[in-house]
């Protein structure tokens, strides 16, 4: 399959593709799959609460069982007292989900070629920016008439384009090793180099 390839002198070109990486059908099941577990995986779950057992003190019995004429009580640390255990309290978890490396493979394929089949990947000979300015950023995103989310896709982000690209809370910055998939489907284009397509390709055949 191609794709339009935008050159520096303006011309566009095409740019051969494998039709095995990006000329699948989109696997939604599996997508949202990968896409739970991805963010899963995120989740810190350190939520700690202590229950009555974990709450310090509290061993004596507050007072005798009879004759007091008040509720009976075995511990100050109930849940029902003031200072006492939580009653379901949370304990850390671990939130990861298994997802085998074919899996993941597959489903970036599946994105990628469905983005690809939406238009959405805007392919450049090359992606320089000479000095770290945010403005030459939105100049180069404005020439191509690109205004929406976007993820930039380089070989490899150097500190001139990580600079220039910091300040823009609409443009994620990455390169090809760090691709995931919930920044391929969170963004409307995909903005990425013609090596670094190559790399993709290479890495998901």
């Amino acid at each position: 399959m191609q794709v339009a390839l935008l050159t520096k002198s303006g011309v566009n070109q095409e740019l051969q593709l494998s039709e095995t990486v990006f000329g699948c059908r989109f696997n939604e099941p599996l997508v949202h799959q990968v896409v739970t577990a991805y963010l899963a995986g995120g989740r810190q779950g350190s939520r700690a609460q202590k229950n009555r057992s974990a709450v310090r003190g509290g061993g004596r019995k507050p007072w005798k069982q009879k004759g007091m004429g008040r509720a009976r009580a075995g511990t100050i640390r109930s849940p029902l007292w003031r200072g006492g255990g939580v009653t379901f309290a949370a304990s850390k978890q671990d939130f990861t989900q298994k997802i085998n490396k074919k899996m993941y493979r597959f489903a970036i394929r599946s994105i990628c070629s469905e983005l690809l089949r939406q238009n959405r990947f805007v392919v450049l000979e090359s992606f320089e920016i000479e000095k770290p300015k945010t403005r030459d950023l939105v100049a180069l995103l404005q020439s191509l008439n690109i205004s929406q989310k976007i993820l930039i896709v380089l070989e490899e982000v150097n500190e001139v384009t990580y600079l220039a690209a910091r300040n823009l809370p609409h443009v994620e910055l990455t390169d090809v090793e760090a691709i995931n998939p919930v920044g391929l489907i969170d963004c409307q284009k995909v903005l990425i180099t013609a090596t670094a397509l190559k790399q993709i390709e290479e890495l998901l055949a």
